[in-house]
Order: structure tokens, then sequence, then C-alpha cells
């Protein structure tokens, strides 16, 4: 396992990690007269915290050194990791588990929808659904959800990225409310996949994509930060309902591992389904 790709990935992951937390904050005094060189926790500290020596933590950081168990138990109460967060790790270090010297069977740039689901899609009329594939790819749409979000057949399928067109289609930008904590959370779950798939082109040239065209995106991927959702509620500003509120959530499908279904809602009676469902009816005029 040693230098692999997830154990570099493991490295910065927990270098970022303590760079955001203060000695306050992990019960380690805090010298106030004396300037810290470092923004953060140092090495030392967090060797110390973790009950180990700091050349053991320097190899860790550095990518070159898997930690045991009990070592990276005590690193994750150490750096204050979050359930998400301790899922991100612990998937770094299956996948360096993995690793050897066969070569990693190439993951697929763009699936095909699974017939299931393509059926699926078709009954829904009254509810907005979108299939997504890796790297949050869009696979597929009902009409309901073209009506609520944006022409999806209108964009070249090659660009057929929900993140991409998040950060580079104005529409998007004026749908999304909040559209900074929609692109946000975009990127961390991005940087989530990842960290299990850290030698996926199609990944990799996503992201470096999005890092030249946008600055925001740039930033935040530097930060490190990981984020896993599969249910919640986004405020849309439709040009022609208005703002509404609807909820979300993720159904992850047996038959086709890396694409989920996403369901949009709204709680019956409330002035948000009254306009799902004008929308469904297709009396509202198309913008």
């Amino acid at each position: 396992m040693t230098g692999s790709a997830h154990l570099r990935e493991l490295g910065e992951f927990f270098k970022h990690r303590r760079g955001e937390l203060t000695p306050a904050q992990v019960g380690l005094p805090d010298h106030g007269h004396t300037r810290r060189r470092v923004q953060g926790l140092r090495r030392e500290e967090v060797a110390e915290l973790a009950t180990i020596s700091t050349d053991y933590y320097v190899r860790i950081e550095q990518g070159r050194l898997a930690p045991s168990p009990a070592v990276l138990d005590a690193l994750v109460r150490a750096l204050r990791l979050d359930g998400d967060q301790r899922k991100y790790v612990d998937g770094l270090m299956g996948q360096a588990a993995r690793s050897g010297p066969r070569r990693t069977p190439r993951r697929p740039a763009r699936p095909r929808v699974h017939p299931h689901l393509s059926r699926l899609l078709g009954q829904l009329t009254d509810t907005p659904a979108i299939v997504f594939g890796p790297r949050l790819d869009i696979l597929a749409w009902n009409p309901l959800a073209a009506r609520l979000l944006c022409d999806f057949a209108a964009v070249p399928e090659p660009e057929r990225n929900y993140i991409r067109m998040v950060f580079t289609d104005p529409v998007m930008r004026e749908i999304y409310a909040e559209w900074e904590d929609v692109a946000r959370t975009c990127v961390e779950v991005l940087r989530m996949e990842a960290g299990t798939h850290p030698t996926d082109p199609a990944l990799t040239a996503l992201v470096g994509e999005l890092s030249v065209a946008d600055p925001q995106f740039r930033v935040w991927w530097a930060e490190h930060r990981v984020a896993h959702q599969d249910f919640g509620s986004k405020r849309i500003s439709h040009p022609a309902l208005g703002d509404l509120t609807l909820d979300w959530d993720t159904f992850h499908y047996a038959g086709a591992p890396e694409q989920q279904l996403v369901l949009w809602s709204a709680e019956p009676g409330t002035r948000d389904a009254e306009r799902l469902a004008e929308l469904a009816r297709g009396t509202v005029p198309r913008p």
C-alpha cells in the first residue's frame, strides 16, 4: 500500500483538516504570546493527540505509510472528524488495501441508463426525476424535471454533468436561490467520490476543467472538504412559478450500483405542492 494514490490523498486530507483546527478546539494549551508559524495544528500536536511519534505521523501525511486501524481511530478522534469525513477516510483505506500490482479496471466514462430506471422515469408524470451516473453525470430525466430545472436535452451529452452545469451554466446559477451552498456541496460530494476513484480519468478531467473555469471551484476543491448526501431540500427560483422549496431524495439502484434516481417532491397541501402540480399539468408557460 506504500505510496498509493489513496494514501497520498489520505495524507493531504489529514493535512488540510489539521489546518482547520486550533489548539483550543482539541484541548491543547494555546500560548497566545508565542507566534505560530503554521495555521491550525502542528504535526507534533496531532501526533501527541493520537499518542504516536511525530515521524510516524509525518510519513502518514506524506502518503508513505498506511496507519494501522488503531492509529487511524486515534487520528479520527484527534482531528475531530465527523461521520462523512470518517466514511471518506475509511473509503481511502479500503481502496488502498485493495490496490496491488493488478491494473484497476477502467471505469466507464458515461454508462447508459439502466432500462428499468428508464422505464420508471416514463411512469413518473407527477414527480420530477433524474438519473445520475458516476461523477453526477446526468444520464436521463423525465419531462417534469426539465420543466423544473432546465432543458437538459439542449446540453451536449459530453457536457451533461450536474456539477459542471452548476458552475458553468448561467441558468443553474439563476435557478438555485442559494447557489453557493449548492455549489459547495457539489464540490464536497465530488471530493468524496474522488477518494474512491482517484485515478478515474473522466473525474480528473472534470476537476481540471472546473478548476480552470471557475476560481471558486478551485478554492473549494483545495479545501478537501467532503460530504455524502442522500436527501435534503433546495430553494428554487423558477422563472414562471417563482420561489418554491422542494425536498429531494436519492434512491440507489442495486441493478446498477453507480446509477441513482433522484426525486423531487413537496409536502402535500402546501403552496409548493400546488405549484409543482401546476407544472406537472403543463399549464405553466415554458420559460
